[in-house]
């Protein structure tokens, strides 16, 4: 891996896009050069890989500069900007850009039961250990915690800092050292 890149990173945006598991709006993706999250709709993902993947992409991959639609499709500026930005990333193979992974639903729980071990209200307590059995942990969780707005605001500061912990372990996987 070779030499560390000291970058700075926006740990807020790349929380975000971690907490974003379902991926069902929106992919992301960590530019590895000026350290900026990057954020693409679904759908326009979709579109650009379903027509890259129906022509010859590794033919295409070799010589492209560019992409050319059979038809100039007819799409208001900021779509075509996004679409620029979305084939860059995607022909991009130099790695500078990094798709975002999303949160393991583990780390999530662990957070969870860490917190839990801080709280002191034994009712709050109890509340939010039985909230951690079974399906749907993470909303039980959440929708106790809104009866107790101090405890709630302490429990986003905790998540802010574990997952701060896990992004620096992410970013330096990549070889990548944040910089506030």
């Amino acid at each position: 891996m070779g030499n560390i890149k000291m970058l700075k990173v926006n740990f807020d945006d790349i929380q975000k896009a971690m907490e974003d598991v379902s991926r069902d709006m929106f992919d992301y993706f960590f530019d590895a050069e000026t350290g900026q999250v990057i954020s693409f709709s679904e759908e326009i993902m979709r579109e650009i890989t379903s027509r890259l993947y129906d022509s010859d992409f590794e033919d295409m991959r070799e010589g492209i500069e560019y992409i050319e639609f059979d038809e100039e499709p007819d799409l208001p500026d900021w779509m075509l900007d996004e679409i620029d930005l979305t084939l860059e990333v995607l022909l991009n193979g130099e790695g500078r850009y990094v798709r975002i992974p999303e949160r393991r639903a583990s780390d999530a729980y662990q957070s969870m039961v860490d917190f839990i071990e801080t709280v002191e209200n034994p009712v709050l307590k109890e509340e939010l250990s039985h909230a951690l059995n079974g399906k749907g942990a993470f909303r039980k969780f959440k929708d106790v915690l809104v009866h107790y707005p101090v405890e709630r605001k302490r429990w986003h500061g905790h998540n802010a800092m574990t997952m701060k912990r896990e992004i620096r372990g992410w970013l330096n996987s990549l070889g990548v050292k944040p910089i506030a």
